[in-house]
């Protein structure tokens, strides 16, 4: 069983991480590439100057995590190589946001291609999304199929010396990623009920300030318990319809640690939060006990 995740790289707050198409082009090829070494599949993403976004389904939270640290690492050192600056990453939490109800899914999934918009450019028409592979009726045409690179070509055209024999990826005219080669447009299609039309109303309705609240900026950010409080207690009612409460003690064990591998906090709030200990919720968000999301 796989999740849908949502995941943000941001660089610092004046930071240009895409200076030319180059970077653009990297960006993109480096999420397909990532994805593939940490065994996770991608939904839909979009690349402007600043930050990324990318919806992955993924098989556990640490699965998604580890995709979202791999490609702030493999990007960070594509832009330290090319631009001799480091830790232009360094302040990013790359985190990875469980998708957790239907409508959590359908507005994230089109908040991103929505991104377009930040780089002027209208959401059909714009490169370095996967937008254009959703919908489609026929393939985006083919120029060259990636298992077919030599290893001198995929290092100059996909940046990477490992082996993509087995991947079903496809390059256009320009050598870019074709999206609809690595894009579960399926998910994305049966999300929207397979209607184009619901697609493209959700994009354009969506209220953009608050999915960039609950996507980007509340996980980044430590908030003050009266808000932090609300946080939690909408996620305990979207997973267990239930009150802060009364959540007994083995659900509050069951989504303690997506709550504190997804927000900014600390175990004292968490422990002024649930009614608990510093000492138990220590105890549940131990090192490398963090990575299932039960339900």
């Amino acid at each position: 069983m796989v999740n849908p995740f949502h995941i943000c790289l941001k660089g610092l707050e004046k930071a240009v991480l895409c200076r030319d198409d180059e970077d653009y082009d990297a960006m993109v090829k480096q999420i397909a590439i990532c994805a593939k070494r940490k065994n996770v599949q991608v939904i839909i993403y979009a690349v402007v100057s600043n930050h990324a976004h990318v919806a992955i389904l993924a098989a556990s939270q640490q699965n998604a995590d580890a995709f979202a640290q791999e490609l702030k690492r493999v990007y960070a050192m594509w832009f330290r190589l090319k631009y001799q600056e480091a830790n232009v990453l360094r302040r990013t939490d790359a985190k990875a946001i469980l998708l957790d109800n239907d409508w959590y899914v359908r507005n994230a999934l089109a908040y991103i291609p929505r991104n377009a918009l930040d780089n002027g450019c209208p959401v059909q028409e714009y490169r370095w999304s996967g937008f254009r592979a959703m919908f489609r009726t026929t393939p985006e045409p083919r120029k060259t199929a990636v298992r077919h690179l030599t290893k001198r070509e995929r290092e100059s055209i996909m940046h990477t010396g490992e082996d993509l024999r087995d991947v079903p990826w496809a390059l256009d005219d320009h050598s870019s990623l074709i999206p609809d080669s690595f894009c579960d447009t399926a998910y994305l299609e049966q999300a929207f009920h397979n209607d184009p039309a619901f697609f493209l109303k959700t994009i354009g309705s969506l209220n953009a300030t608050e999915m960039q609240e609950k996507l980007v900026e509340a996980p980044r950010r430590m908030l003050p318990d009266s808000e932090f409080y609300k946080v939690v207690a909408d996620t305990v009612q979207r997973w267990f319809s239930q009150d802060i409460s009364t959540l007994p003690r083995e659900k509050k064990q069951r989504i303690i640690p997506y709550i504190w591998r997804t927000q900014k906090t600390t175990p004292a709030q968490l422990a002024r939060v649930f009614g608990l200990s510093q000492k138990e919720i220590k105890s549940i968000v131990k090192p490398r006990t963090l990575g299932k999301v039960g339900f």
